[in-house]
């Protein structure tokens, strides 16, 4: 194992100190001036990265971006993390924004997902800053807000904006280790995909003393559902299978009527295949299948634009040389074997891996609780996170 170019004390007083800011999504304005101010005080470029979205949310957004830029041309080089949270919930054994120390476990919220990441990554970028005046390339650093809102708009801006354009490759040190439930270190190289939409159904009112002469939405509805369900999906050599999970229904008509009316809503993780235009086609396969009578419209999530509607999945080869360069990263700071996998769910990587076609790579620290009560991450894994960002740096700029 190489000898620690991270702090260890020096990057648990900044993870506790992000956890005590409380950042739920679209209010992360406290959180990202500590995030500036921590990079200005140390005289690393930052600055800030304003963004609107005026059509659905009506917010205002504030992301921080940083450039190193070396004194020769060489591989650019993505760093994004998101230090917004989910809200904090009332199950919490203590108080989830005073961060606890119970051997190598820190808790708190966004301890896990992903407060250490982000402090992983500024901690690597000040190592590297103070151990290389001089190298080949660039290092970009995001750190966004948004991420668990439901559009990934700090990213989605990052994007709009031009500020990922000729990227070489990214990391997104989400918690790869602890999403996928695997000992550290785990490497994802890729991520299903996700969409959101609605199917409505409409059929023929009559009164409820005679419902054959009507035809009940509600009725119809479940029928599909239930076929709907039955869908052989997709297997992926990578990803594996996509999911149907039905989270929402509702349905009705007028008093002591048929029901004329009803719509359910699906979260379809997808996987390499399975596009908008296949999702509907799957939906119409079923109702046929199941004999629907009802006249349907399947309608997909409003969004603020036509590029942020969903998430669509990708992968990074294994013989990718960012890929090789990365795993031999992790394994000289680590000492073990990576162990390969893939995202069952969505983030603000898939747009990097997609839209803005970086061969984006999730890979950070192990803990449990995620986005629910006694949220915490092992602090040894979060340096080591870190080293292997610097070391990954270095492989690539350092020539």
């Amino acid at each position: 194992m190489m000898q620690s170019v991270i702090d260890k004390e020096k990057l648990e007083k900044l993870l506790a100190e992000l956890i005590s800011i409380y950042s739920p999504y679209l209010k992360e304005e406290e959180v990202m001036e500590y995030v500036l101010k921590w990079f200005k005080v140390r005289d690393i470029p930052a600055e800030y990265h304003r963004y609107s979205e005026d059509r659905i949310l009506k917010y205002n957004g504030i992301n921080v971006v940083g450039r190193l830029k070396g004194d020769s041309d060489g591989p650019r080089i993505l760093l994004n993390g998101h230090v917004d949270t989910v809200e904090k919930t009332e199950d919490w054994s203590t108080d989830p924004t005073e961060p606890i120390r119970d051997g190598d476990k820190l808790y708190g919220l966004g301890a896990l997902d992903m407060k250490s990441g982000v402090a992983a990554i500024m901690m690597a970028v000040e190592a590297f800053k103070r151990n290389h005046s001089s190298f080949a390339g660039e290092i970009v650093y995001t750190i966004v807000s948004d991420e668990e809102g439901p559009y990934g708009l700090g990213t989605d801006a990052l994007i709009l904006d031009g500020i990922t354009d000729d990227i070489d490759a990214a990391i997104v040190p989400e918690p790869s280790s602890g999403f996928v439930g695997k000992p550290f270190p785990v490497l994802c190289l890729g991520a299903r995909g996700g969409w959101n939409y609605s199917v409505f159904l409409k059929g023929k009112a009559a009164h409820a003393a005679n419902p054959e002469m009507g035809l009940s939405a509600i009725v119809e509805a479940s029928k599909l559902i239930l076929e709907l369900k039955n869908t052989e999906l997709i297997q992926d050599e990578k990803l594996g299978k996509g999911d149907i999970c039905i989270i929402g229904m509702n349905g009705g008509g007028a008093a002591c009527s048929v029901a004329e009316k009803a719509v359910f809503t699906v979260f379809r993780h997808v996987v390499r295949g399975e596009s908008r235009e296949y999702l509907v086609q799957e939906v119409m396969d079923a109702a046929e299948r199941a004999g629907i009578q009802a006249e349907i419209q399947v309608k997909f999530r409003d969004s603020p634009h036509s590029l942020n509607g969903g998430f669509d999945p990708y992968i990074v080869e294994e013989d990718n040389q960012y890929t090789k360069l990365l795993m031999e990263s992790i394994n000289e700071v680590t000492g073990t074997r990576v162990d390969i996998q893939y995202f069952s769910s969505i983030g603000d990587f898939n747009y990097l891996g997609t839209r803005a076609g970086i061969p984006t790579f999730v890979f950070g620290p192990s803990g449990e609780n995620y986005h629910t009560a006694d949220e915490y991450v092992n602090l040894n894994s979060v340096v080591e996170t870190s080293e292997v960002i610097y070391k990954f740096l270095e492989k690539n700029l350092i020539k």
